[in-house]
Order: structure tokens, then sequence, then C-alpha cells
């Protein structure tokens, strides 16, 4: 047990801003003078839909979203999606439902499986060989002719890949963008769709995000349900069932907290400057070290091993000791691993890095 906040490196649901958790404490039983909590009121209230129309107003403003794009609040997470979007997107090919996967984890394998389910698959690239510990070259990947669109995950929660680019492929581009949302700058006329859960870098889990470009809009195969028809979810704005609010209303605050903090350009060069300090004692070091290739290493989430695995369990012990929580890397791949999400301060990184330092002088 702890009396005060720790460095929560958990990779989701994730640490969230002290202030923001703090004000919504603050209004948790008397929202906007109610009398009652923002969970408790009707979704389609005018207190409530001022508040979801503010939050969908401000992630535009965030992220540049044109009016030329659909901004959906929805649930069921990125897992959700991954049977939405070959539902909603793979009748757009030509001779039937196709789409093409660039594979770069463990999150992609799941997209292509789920996805087999609607339509035809291609695989147009994969690092599967490699321990997912690099990203294909995009001049190497084999496209189809006849597909939908092209499926990637921009972060890899669990290897610690991260596109460094945006693709340009002929097709709609979807991406995953769960863990990297909001993380650094995108043109958002690049892609066809983005969409993810929120509980690595904007809320609580249980909302989830997607951000489709509306001419892709009314394409739908008749079995899909209702709930994950884009089209008619954009047309009643959200709403066509009782929304994740809580979530909502706690994306909102932390959208207002990005604001306050200069905006995805200014958390940009913070991620990239808390990364930086991670990598760099990482390939000094002589007891930790990486596997992902330097041109694709996540901001987001560190991955990285120690030498001598024998002492995971100590340095895992005593990192808890110092209330820096949650570092052990995922079962599947083993090792550490570091989330440094925008809610993640410099002192956060500051202090696992000293701490990894005297484990090190130790050994």
């Amino acid at each position: 047990m702890v009396d005060h906040r720790v460095f929560n490196f958990a990779p989701g649901p994730a640490t969230l801003p002290e202030e923001v958790l703090k004000q919504a404490a603050d209004e948790m039983l008397n929202w906007q003078g109610l009398g009652m909590g923002v969970m408790e009121v009707s979704h389609r209230g005018k207190a409530f839909m001022a508040c979801y129309e503010e939050a969908v107003a401000d992630l535009r403003e965030l992220m540049n979203i044109p009016e030329t794009y659909a901004v959906l609040f929805l649930q069921g997470g990125a897992i959700g999606e991954n049977a939405a979007i070959p539902m909603n997107l793979m009748p757009l090919a030509k001779n039937g439902p196709k789409a093409d996967f660039v594979v770069t984890g463990i999150w992609t394998e799941k997209s292509v499986k789920e996805a087999a389910k609607y339509g035809q698959v291609n695989i147009a690239a994969s690092s599967a060989a490699d321990g997912f510990n690099s990203i294909p070259d995009q001049k190497d990947w084999q496209l189809s002719e006849d597909a939908a669109y092209v499926h990637i995950c921009s972060n890899e929660t669990v290897g610690g890949v991260e596109f460094q680019y945006v693709p340009k492929v002929s097709k709609p581009l979807v991406a995953d963008v769960s863990s990297n949302i909001l993380s650094r700058v995108w043109d958002i006329n690049d892609f066809g769709v983005l969409f993810g859960g929120a509980q690595k870098n904007i809320g609580p889990a249980g909302l989830s995000i997607v951000i489709v470009r509306k001419e892709l809009l009314g394409h739908a195969m008749p079995i899909t349900p209702i709930v994950w028809d884009w089209t008619k979810q954009s047309e009643s704005d959200s709403m066509l069932n009782t929304p994740p609010t809580y979530g909502i209303y706690l994306a909102g605050l932390v959208f207002k907290w990005l604001k306050r903090q200069g905006g995805v350009a200014a958390m940009e060069k913070q991620n990239i400057a808390k990364s930086n300090l991670l990598y760099n004692y990482i390939d000094q070091s002589s007891l930790f070290t990486s596997k992902v290739h330097a041109a694709c290493r996540s901001r987001m989430n560190v991955t990285f091993f120690l030498k001598d695995e024998t002492l995971n369990d100590a340095f895992v012990e005593g990192a808890a000791k110092l209330g820096l929580v949650n570092i052990k890397g995922h079962k599947s791949v083993g090792g550490m691993r570091a989330s440094i999400y925008n809610a993640m301060p410099m002192k956060g990184v500051e202090a696992l890095v000293a701490y990894m330092k005297e484990f090190e002088r130790g050994c």
C-alpha cells in the first residue's frame, strides 16, 4: 500500500494527468452545479450534449481534423473496431471484400485474424521473421491492386515499434493509433481512418475513437450490427446507443489539458526528449539493451532487456519500492517496458533512468 502518486509506466489503462484526475474528483458529486455527477445525467440532455460537442471540437482542433472527416466516440475498443473496419470498408474492394495488412506485431496480427472473417486478407508485409523488432521497408510491400484499404498499427505497444512516417499508399490508409494518438503531429488527410482505444493517451478504458473520411461512409455490409455501422453512428452524433459518457467527459478534460500544454506539437517535443533520454542510456549501458531497430523505436512504449535475465525480478522489485511501477514487459516477449505516454512527466523518466544507473552500478 502507498499513500502517494507513483510513476505508473503501465501500457494501458495508463497514467492520466494529475490535474485532470483532481478536477474529475472535485466534480464527482456535483457537475456544473447540477447536484449530480456527469455519469448520472442524460446523454441526450443539454448539459451532456454540450460536453460531448466541446470534446469533439477540441479533438478536431488538436489534430486539425477537417470537416471532411467524421469523429465518432464509441465503445468496444480497438478490438471491436477490428470487426467494424472490414464490415464498413471491405465492400469498397473491386472484386469482392479484400484488404491489405502490414503486420508489425501482436495487434496487427489480431486485426488480420478478425478481418479474415469478413473477406480476403493479404499480408503485404510482415516483420514476424525478426521477432517484430522492425517495420518492413515500404519498398518491399506487396500491395494488392484490388484491396479496399491498407491497414497498419502506427505503434505496437507490446514490441515497442512505431512508424516514424506515414506510409503513402493509393488506397485509404487505416491506422490503429490507440497508443500514439495525440503524441505526434499528423496530417489527417493522409489517412482514410484512424481508430483506437482511449486508455493509453486520452482517458479511461471504455471509450474508443474513430476518425473516418466521410466519403468512406455508406458502404457497410448488410450483416453489420447497427452499433458498428459508422454511417448510422455519424448520423446520430455517436448517440445511437448510450455512449460511454464518463469516458467522453474525461477525454474532454484531457483535451483541455493538452491545449494548456501547447497542443500536439508541444507534446511531440516532450515525447522526443523523454524517449531519447531513456534510449540514450540504454544504448550506452552494459547491462540493458534494446532489440528494436533504432529507426522504428517507439516513443510511447520503450521495450528493453537486462542482459542477465536472472536479475529481472530484482530489478522490478527494486523499481516498485521507489514508486516506479508496471515496468515488466508483456508476457509474450518478456523483458521490460516503460510506457511513457503524454501524461508521463519527464520527472518520471528521469527517475527511471536514475534507478537503472544505480541498479547497474550495484551489479
